[in-house]
């Protein structure tokens, strides 16, 4: 007991040590400590280290010294700073020049689902908990910034890292982005927003350049980003590789000292993506603060060096440099030298839980006819067919690549819940991923098969036929070219003979459930053919167990749709008419705010899905909405009630959603809009009222024209819905 109390009680006072060591091993003459009254203010402590430093040490901070780590300043006792990877698990350690495994063994994480999962959940309870969850095993880690979450909006299904991101919805994304940062930060750990802004597309990353409306940009584009900085306080944001408007994002004044540091106030730290600096010059004048790069030169960075050196001749004004010294020291204060945050807690059987939890509540149930699922009593015999069953998922994807305590596939997951009574057989159908080793993990699964296509078919298809219902677990991996950072899907389609399999497999057996493993939308030309499908995710480290409580029915689906599913690719915004993708140059977002359903309502396209849907084991009936007044006033608000009743035989949850239509305006606008949702969850024949909320801001739209939000009197529609195409209520009311 005694050695625990000394070592927990130096993890809690180790910025006071290190105040003490750096003391004791400077000569007394050097001896000036940081300000250590930590009941101080925090400015009145920032100005205090700030006062203290050199010209050297100013910059010194301001930049990388490996590949995941900055300086500190050792003389003052002001810790360095540590960042790691990623949105959904904390990566495991690399050296520290190069990006090769460190080789350490207590480095493995809980992997969460992705950020389309918990999208796809409507939960903020959930987020939050996610947050927590991961933030604390960053905290254990010793991790100053996690480098997320990822929110970029979702303008086509080719964009090979929308698997981290939230959704095509500005407001699905944002509510859900804020309790995610407030509870990872809870734990002194920083979260970091990226990518800030306008990427939706990964093969040109580095020299795209995007040219959007400003209203487009303020409506579509930058509200999640506003969120995470006004309402929820996030630390640091991360910029983009693209250019927009001709200056690459880490250089753009507009962007980066116009909007997000005056406009919205934001007092943290904006960091570089690794490399995504290109000049001194200009990076110190958008306001930039904090450099990391893929090189090992750290004192060649453009904020390293070069910009010392800029200073020392006059080049640049020293207040500049004070305010980016601030912003870094504000940050330390909140992470490495913050007295009070908590330990954390690493792959914990609570991290786990949370994890399970988010998987099944994510799942979207897409198609059910027949009410083939859950998985009935009766089952003896079921047939799992497909790579994705047994392919390990954490691994692999770029930035997003795990390195996992365990991962639990999906056919494990089916097997331990099947029990002793039912008989699970596996055939693998097809070979997308025969790799032994990804981003330098070992698989773990034997994924070489050197039988041919024909072959595996004829196994599977026999398998199938022999069983009382077919699981088939396919869809994308992380590998390049599927869902995978630095690259773009190169088609909507399924790869590796996996669309004429299930064909053949639902020919063979017509109780067929297609589980699509994928961060993105994926083309059905089979749908007509199968009775069931799930979308399920790249879940993490309890897939198998998440997907099997959703089988099975011990969870009853709740998931909906974050972004829409086209039938083809032309019907995207971002394909529509031809248009090129990926663009190497520049790229018009003709669009403007139509992307997602705003877009497929607007050219009166049928999606294969529409945003926000999903099925459930039970149906809910809603009931008449009202509405507390038919007028709001500028600056006033309004409720509207409905009574959602659960009218069948299986408890489970809604998602509420309500749409706001303005029904005349002066500038275009989409048809409706998202502003607000409600997850409700009800027993057999439970009724409860769900409340909307609905303020003059939720009614306004971007003038870009006057630069500035506007909401314009007349009458609106609330409609209150299950899915963006699914509305089951509807109530009028008017803005004066």
């Amino acid at each position: 007991m005694t050695i625990i109390f000394i070592v927990m009680t130096a993890r809690f006072y180790f910025p006071f040590l290190l105040c003490l060591v750096a003391a004791c091993s400077t000569r007394q003459s050097e001896i000036n400590p940081v300000y250590l009254d930590f009941s101080a203010p925090l400015e009145d402590r920032v100005e205090d280290a700030l006062s203290r430093m050199t010209l050297e040490e100013k910059v010194s901070i301001l930049h990388a010294q490996s590949k995941f780590s900055s300086a500190g300043v050792q003389r003052l006792g002001i810790p360095d700073i540590s960042c790691s990877d990623g949105p959904n698990g904390v990566r495991q350690e690399v050296l520290w020049d190069d990006w090769h495994h460190a080789g350490w063994t207590n480095d493995s994480c809980v992997a969460f689902p992705t950020l389309t999962a918990l999208a796809a959940t409507w939960d903020r309870e959930l987020a939050g908990q996610y947050g927590k969850a991961l933030g604390e095993e960053a905290r254990f880690r010793e991790k100053n910034i996690i480098l997320g979450p990822g929110v970029n909006i979702f303008r086509t299904p080719l964009c090979g890292r929308n698997f981290e991101y939230m959704g095509e919805d500005p407001y699905l994304a944002s509510q859900l982005v804020v309790p995610y940062i407030r509870n990872v930060q809870k734990n002194g750990v920083s979260a970091c927003v990226k990518h800030f802004c306008l990427n939706n597309e990964e093969t040109y990353r580095n020299q795209t350049d995007v040219y959007v409306s400003d209203r487009a940009l303020h409506e579509i584009y930058l509200p999640v980003f506003k969120a995470a900085v006004k309402d929820a306080g996030t630390w640091s944001l991360m910029t983009s590789y693209n250019k927009y408007e001709g200056d690459y994002t880490s250089h753009s004044h507009k962007l980066l000292s116009e909007i997000l540091k005056e406009e919205w106030g934001f007092d943290g730290v904006v960091v570089s993506d690794w490399g995504s600096i290109h000049d001194t010059e200009a990076a110190v004048k958008a306001g930039m603060d904090m450099e990391f790069g893929t090189s090992g030169s750290y004192s060649d960075y453009y904020l390293a060096d070069p910009y010392l050196a800029g200073l020392e001749e006059g080049k640049f004004d020293m207040n500049e440099l004070d305010d980016k010294c601030r912003r870094v020291l504000r940050l330390i204060f909140r992470t490495a030298m913050n007295p009070e945050r908590p330990f954390g807690s690493l792959c914990s059987d609570e991290h786990y839980e949370t994890a399970r939890k988010v998987g099944a509540a994510g799942i979207v149930l897409l198609k059910n006819n027949g009410g083939l699922l859950p998985v009935r009593k009766d089952v003896h015999r079921i047939a799992v067919i497909g790579e994705n069953a047994l392919k390990k998922m954490t691994i692999g994807g770029g930035a997003a690549s795990l390195k996992v305590q365990h991962e639990i596939s999906i056919l494990q997951g089916i097997k331990d819940r099947a029990g002793d009574d039912v008989e699970v057989i596996y055939a693998r159908g097809y070979v997308g991923s025969p790799t032994t080793y990804q981003d330098g993990i070992l698989v773990g699964t034997e994924l070489i098969d050197e039988r041919s296509a024909d072959e595996l078919t004829a196994e599977a298809i026999q398998v199938a036929a022999s069983a009382d219902i077919v699981i088939f677990v396919g869809g994308m991996n992380k590998d390049g070219g599927q869902d995978c950072e630095g690259f773009d899907r190169p088609s909507i389609d399924l790869l590796y003979g996996q669309n004429e399999l299930i064909h053949a497999l639902a020919e063979a057996n017509p109780n067929i459930v297609v589980a699509l493993v994928s961060g993105n939308a994926v083309s059905m030309p089979w749908i007509d053919t199968v009775p069931s499908v799930l979308q399920t995710w790249y879940l993490g480290s309890e897939a198998g167990h998440a997907f099997a409580d959703v089988l099975f029915g011990d969870v009853n689906p709740s998931g909906k749709l974050p972004f829409t599913f086209p039938k083809q690719l032309g019907d995207s915004p971002a394909h529509y008419a031809g248009k090129a993708f990926p663009n190497p140059d520049r790229n018009d977002y003709a669009e403007g705010i139509y992307v997602g359903y705003r877009w497929y309502e607007k050219k009166d396209i049928q999606p294969l899905f529409a945003f926000g849907h999903g099925l459930s084991y039970t149906e809910f009936e809603y009931g008449q909405a009202k509405v507390s007044r038919a007028t709001i006033r500028k600056k006033g608000s309004l409720q509207i009630r409905v009574p959602v009743t659960n009218i069948g035989k299986t408890a489970g949850s809604e998602v509420v959603q309500l749409y706001i239509s303005d029904v005349e305006c002066s500038l275009d606008r989409p048809e409706k809009e998202l502003k607000g949702f409600e997850k409700v969850y009800l027993l057999p024949g439970e009724t409860k009222t769900v409340t909307f909320n609905i303020s003059e801001d939720l009614l306004q739209y971007y003038d870009d024209t006057a630069g500035t939000w506007v909401s314009e009197p007349g009458e609106f529609e609330a409609k209150i819905a299950a899915a963006s195409d699914d509305i089951r209520r509807t109530v009028r009311f008017f803005l004066k």
